[in-house]
């Protein structure tokens, strides 16, 4: 048997104001986008903006629906934004936001799983890390340079060969 060990690392922010010019603009994008979402049902909003390579920034949201697997996540809303508007183009960094109706929103939260195999699979189709922004409306922000670092073991296109 031989042992493997598993390890994620990012930087911790006090709050916004500590990061740089690029990456606050890039929140406060995300945190716009909250106002975007439709989540009549868990109440908890979700906003997400990507900078792409060409310096363009788009922002998505959570949509929900009354069939609960019907809805989308922020994440998996901007992705297909992203690749419709501009496929094959990379996404340089993404920075997600939230806002709770039923609670606070002071701690970065992480995408979900499905998000996270997303988020794998088009930096792996685009060849190109997508670095995240995690904040809440305030509070600590977490940066992680590679969504991919969330997912270790993901199941990948390189898998079915």
């Amino acid at each position: 048997m031989q042992q493997h060990l598993i390890q994620v690392s990012f930087d911790e922010y006090q709050d916004i104001n500590a990061l740089n010019v690029g990456d606050a603009n890039l929140l406060h994008a995300a945190r716009e986008a909250i106002d975007l979402s439709y989540a009549p049902y868990s109440r908890f909003q979700v906003g997400a903006a990507a900078r792409l390579i060409n310096g363009i920034i788009l922002k998505g949201s959570n949509q929900e629906n009354a069939s609960f697997p019907a809805g989308l996540c922020a994440e998996r809303v901007l992705l297909s934004i992203c690749s419709s508007l501009y496929p094959g183009l990379p996404i340089i960094d993404m920075a997600i936001s939230y806002n709770n109706q039923l609670g606070v929103s002071n701690k970065p939260i992480s995408p979900c799983g499905v998000c996270r195999q997303s988020l794998s699979e088009f930096e792996n189709r685009v060849n190109h890390s997508i670095r995240l922004i995690l904040g809440g409306t305030q509070g600590k922000v977490f940066i992680i340079d590679r969504a991919t670092d969330l997912l270790p073991l993901a199941f990948s296109s390189a898998d079915m060969k």
